[in-house]
């Protein structure tokens, strides 16, 4: 696992793992939240983010998370591991209403300079709940289709993400 590409919901704990897999393997850990967001919320022009994503993707080795659907083509084709945190949407809720709590007024570690975290607003809590009907389905045919020759780890809940953890500790 050189290349890993973790990706799912917002709240579905994607930055933290990958914080957690950089510190235990010594990899370089890409948020691409941290890439996408300029200073108060503004987003980045898909003329000038593909490029950056696409200077990640020629390194070496990297973990690499967010969604951003319309980049992750080419994030799968450089990937050599996918792990898809596909956890209940009510707990996706959950940690996102918790963070917004947590780190109210100040910005998270896997975010983008100068964006303060605030509370999530309706169109971003429908965004979450409805990211298993609009979401899940492309993602999981995507993998289907361009995740040979990968390993592709498809985790439920966090039992089985912290198995997983488990399992790595021979790695």
């Amino acid at each position: 696992m050189h290349r890993v590409l973790i990706i799912g919901s917002a709240g579905a704990g994607k930055s933290t793992l990958a914080r957690h897999l950089g510190e235990r393997w010594g990899l370089p850990v890409v948020h691409l939240d941290a890439l996408y967001w300029r200073p108060g919320w503004v987003e980045t022009p898909p003329d000038e983010f593909d490029p950056i994503i696409q200077d990640a993707l020629r390194k070496d080795v990297w973990i690499m998370d967010g969604n951003y659907s319309r980049t992750l083509a080419m994030r799968l084709a450089a990937a050599d591991t996918v792990i898809y945190l596909d956890l209940p949407r009510r707990l996706c809720l959950w940690r996102v209403l918790k963070r917004g709590i947590q780190y109210r007024g100040r910005t998270r570690p896997d975010m983008g300079q100068g964006c303060r975290e605030k509370p999530a607003d309706g169109e971003f809590l429908r965004w979450i709940w409805n990211y298993p009907i609009r979401s899940r389905p492309k993602v999981l045919q995507m993998l289907e289709e361009q995740g040979q020759g990968k390993t592709i780890v498809r985790l439920t809940s966090p039992a089985q993400v912290r198995q997983f953890l488990r399992s790595l500790d021979g790695r």
